[in-house]
């Protein structure tokens, strides 16, 4: 059975050695996620902080820091959560094997809400300056709640079973807040409480909601799980926490976990904006200040031993990868069900999760053609682009799994090498333009705007890769310093950028016909090329984070026919740092030094890290 708060779930992690305390006093500004950051790369556990400076409230980080940790906080009904979506994937699983599905009953009873008179929630009411502040990064606009779980519902259809419950970055003080009575709320396009806001805008009329922290890690979980239209988020979170979810309403707030460990209670006015952010972000950037909804705080609550739980993300990995990874492991196999024809989905984490997508998918058209070449898979493209979190892809790489059924979407550099040995650069790049994207991907024209391709391949090989930089290389003036990084695959330091384009052109036309270039299909220009060739990971952030595709991608023998771009060498992708770019994000020093000062011998994170 699984936990019914966050303080029992605590309490076994310590018993089984999977959490430390740390009672000396630790700075809630930047200081408690800078170390929670260092025990995320060591591996290590979840870290209680008792003394929290400028709170009464002990913090909890790196709670889902491990895959490992996190299968084990579910152990008693991950199988049970499988099952559920095998069913998804094929209902006629269950005919075919009943007694492997006989624990459906419960799973199902599990997956209904019930509603209560009261719960540990409703204990004590508290200002919402009160609450811990968790400042992560040195250029934050203030203290975020960065694992809220936001609740709304329909404005059309109130109730239960059209709800949504979001992780969606909250604010608690800073720029324009009003002080204790206003927060921000940040929430990218396509989410759910969207829809709901848009409802309520149409309608005219304030948007109720509850953003509520902790209670029990299933609900954490079930706030980003990329579920399907019709199924609520608490729900899952009952089949996942191996009990139902317990709603509690006090009068004039919306329906809350009954045990969760903070929740705020307000609303958001239908027309009222204010500047949120910055915010260190998932790409490894800053996310820069827009006007985003403000929520006016009503009322808030917490239980008795309220822990706040809190996570820093920044450039991946993160702790937020292990979500990634879990819900992978839950879903994975409702992918073909969703869209026909797709054998696997890889959103690449060391990209930024939503800048690129790796996609394996059948190629069945003409199977009588002598020479195969995308055709289905442009079709499942489109599909995939077309599908909640996925749409945000800038990048969507698809080749035909007939070509090699032993390929690993997990495995890069073989993914990469795949498709670099067989597209066809005249043929085989599909863009969208002036489209929209991650809101918190600064690389396009504007907030929410910039572009998509998809580069697709099938058949047999056309070319073998470079293994090593060809002899007799020469550049044009202002680029240096070629590395290979994988096979194929060229980094080339290139002067600071100047304009959209400009440097491209000249680079892409200096090159002849008959140039050694011409033996690698991909070139990336970039600020510093030792830095990106250094590691498959530093490649894939630098290429996929600082390019928009259809401003970034040039080629050599580049050309346009019936308003299709191709060229006949190599593609090339300006991946630069653009004047309109967010700033990187950077550890303040003073603070490294101080989390180095705990984990030396004889201080109290020895070891952990």
């Amino acid at each position: 059975m699984g936990y019914r708060s966050l303080a029992e779930c605590v309490r076994d992690l310590q018993a089984t050695g999977q959490l430390v305390v740390l009672d000396e006093e630790v700075d809630p500004h930047l200081e408690a996620a800078a170390i929670q950051r260092r025990v995320y790369q060591a591996g290590g556990p979840a870290v209680l902080f008792r003394r929290a400076k400028g709170t009464t409230f002990p913090l909890l980080g790196n709670l889902f820091g491990t895959l490992e940790r996190a299968k084990y906080l579910f152990r008693d009904t991950l199988e049970s959560v499988r099952c559920l979506v095998e069913l998804k994937a094929d209902p006629g699983a269950l005919g075919k094997n009943p007694w492997r599905y006989r624990g459906l009953p419960r799973t199902l009873w599990r997956l209904l809400p019930r509603r209560v008179r009261s719960g540990p929630i409703l204990a004590h009411q508290i200002a919402v300056d009160h609450l811990p502040r968790v400042q992560c990064w040195p250029g934050d606009g203030g203290p975020f709640v960065t694992l809220p779980q936001v609740y709304t519902e329909d404005p059309d259809r109130p109730g239960l079973a059209r709800s949504n419950l979001g992780m969606y970055r909250v604010q608690l003080a800073g720029n324009d807040y009003e002080p204790g009575r206003e927060v921000g709320l940040h929430y990218q396009i396509h989410r759910g409480i969207g829809v709901h806001h848009a409802a309520a805008i149409r309608r005219g009329e304030p948007l109720r909601l509850n953003v509520c922290v902790g209670g029990p890690p299933a609900l954490t979980v079930a706030a980003v799980m990329p579920l399907p239209e019709g199924l609520p988020e608490l729900a899952f979170a009952g089949a996942l926490g191996g009990r139902r979810i317990a709603m509690v309403a006090p009068e004039g707030c919306l329906p809350m976990p009954a045990e969760s460990d903070f929740v705020i209670c307000g609303s958001i006015d239908p027309h009222q904006r204010k500047p949120e952010g910055p915010f260190g972000d998932h790409l490894g950037y800053y996310s820069l200040r827009h006007d985003f909804p403000v929520l006016r705080v009503e009322r808030v609550y917490h239980r008795d031993g309220a822990i706040w739980p809190f996570t820093s993300v920044g450039r991946p990995p993160q702790e937020d990868t292990c979500f990634g990874a879990l819900i992978h492991e839950l879903t994975g196999p409702v992918i073909p069900s969703v869209i026909p024809g797709v054998r696997a989905v890889h959103a690449v984490d060391a990209a930024g999760v939503h800048p690129l997508l790796l996609a394996i998918a059948s190629e069945r058209y003409v199977p009588y053609a002598a020479v195969r070449r995308p055709q289905e898979i442009l079709t499942i493209a489109n599909a995939i682009l077309g599908q909640g979190q996925l749409s945000l892809a800038k990048y969507l790489l698809i080749v035909a799994g007939e070509d090699d059924p032993s390929l690993d979407i997990h495995d890069i550099p073989g993914f990469f090498a795949h498709l670099l040995q067989r597209v066809d650069w005249s043929t085989d790049l599909h863009f969208q333009t002036r489209t929209t994207i991650d809101t918190l991907d600064y690389s396009g024209h504007g907030l929410n705007q910039g572009s998509k391709v998809v580069i697709a391949a099938a058949g047999p090989p056309r070319r073998a890769l470079a293994a090593e930089l060809p002899a007799g290389l020469k550049l044009p003036e202002g680029f240096r310093d070629p590395r290979l990084v994988l096979p194929g695959i060229l980094a080339i330091q290139g002067p600071p950028y100047r304009s959209e384009a400009t440097d491209l052109a000249t680079f892409g036309h200096w090159f002849g016909p008959d140039e050694p270039i011409r033996g690698l299909p991909l070139i990336v220009i970039v600020d510093d090329s030792e830095f990106t060739a250094r590691s498959e990971r530093n490649f894939l952030w630098v290429t996929f984070t600082r390019s928009d595709p259809a401003a970034d991608i040039e080629g050599i023998g580049a050309f346009i026919d019936k308003k299709h771009w191709g060229c006949s060498g190599p593609l090339i992708i300006d991946a630069r740092i653009k004047p309109h770019h967010a700033p990187p994000l950077i550890d303040d020093p003073e603070i490294e030094r101080r989390v180095d000062d705990l984990a030396a011998p004889g201080r109290p994170l020895h070891g952990v890290y």
